[in-house]
């Protein structure tokens, strides 16, 4: 999760119907804070997209599909990248459950193996995923991912070590909290926390194995400043709108590149990480 990013898919939100007045209009459904504003989202996301290519990597774009909501430009989430192909995600989130149908076509028609499916009445989202190591995968349990979907993820996962996250109630089921909502791994050794509404036992797990922590300011705890995405080589891309917390990495010796994010991210709960499907790292 924190080598050189060479390979990304995306959503823009055109592809995610935000300019369809069908599907924007589900933003209260949806969970968003305000009706989403297009052309302010398209100029942040086409910024996200700049910063990737000068990052060197490659971006692919999911197509346009009517099934698709708002939430499919949150692209990370109905799939999970594993050594040797996808892995299918069935969403904890209803709407969302199309979303894998559509990556799994998508990484069908570009040769992209697909390893297997997270099946119902499993559930589970890449957000919830970290990977600790190359046979360490930390799975997130809440209300988007839950113990039949780590059942399945395991036995899919032949030769990984599949450890479960107990994650807090938060704001209850409507609200997407995920594992990496909490936390987000900036190197091999680095992760950037949100360290009270972590569980004890993961903290602990994390301290056993030798991460340093780096806590975001509190203060930005509800503009995403933990959702930060690792591009490779000490160099991370996060939202503008968490000054204080991006001051902190920089201190820390990371290099930090930014976008504005208030419509595109904030709006609808979804940062950085969340907004790119890593394809290829190396």
């Amino acid at each position: 999760m924190v080598a050189r990013l060479c390979r990304v898919l995306v959503c823009s939100p055109r592809a995610a119907g935000w300019d369809t007045a069908g599907q924007s209009s589900q933003w209260r459904e949806l969970g968003f804070r305000r009706e989403p504003d297009f052309s302010a989202a398209l100029a942040q996301h086409e910024q996200l997209c700049r910063q990737l290519q000068a990052s060197g990597a490659e971006i692919v774009e999911l197509p346009t599909a009517p099934a698709l909501s708002l939430d499919a430009v949150y692209a990370h989430d109905p799939s999970f990248t594993a050594d040797h192909g996808v892995i299918v995600l069935h969403p904890g989130k209803p709407n969302r459950v199309v979303e894998a149908k559509v990556h799994k076509k998508f990484f069908h028609d570009l040769g992209v193996s697909i390893v297997g499916e997270v099946k119902f009445p499993a559930v589970a989202e890449a957000g919830d995923m970290v990977w600790l190591g190359s046979r360490t995968l930390l799975v997130g349990c809440g209300y988007r991912t839950n113990g039949g979907g780590i059942f399945q993820l395991r036995a899919l996962l032949k030769g990984v070590e599949v450890i479960t996250a107990p994650l807090p109630y938060g704001f209850g089921p409507s609200t997407c909290l995920h594992l990496m909502s909490l936390m987000s791994l900036l190197d091999e050794h680095t992760a950037l926390v949100d360290l009270p509404w972590l569980a004890v036992e993961t903290v602990e797990l994390l301290k056993a194995r030798h991460f340093r922590f780096i806590e975001i300011d509190p203060s930005e705890r509800d503009t995403l400043a933990c959702n930060v995405l690792a591009l490779g080589e000490k160099r991370l891309l996060a939202l503008e709108e968490n000054p204080k917390t991006n001051e902190r990495l920089r201190v820390a010796g990371f290099a930090v590149f930014t976008f504005p994010g208030s419509e595109l991210c904030i709006n609808g709960g979804g940062g950085p990480t969340c907004l790119t499907r890593p394809l290829l790292r190396a």
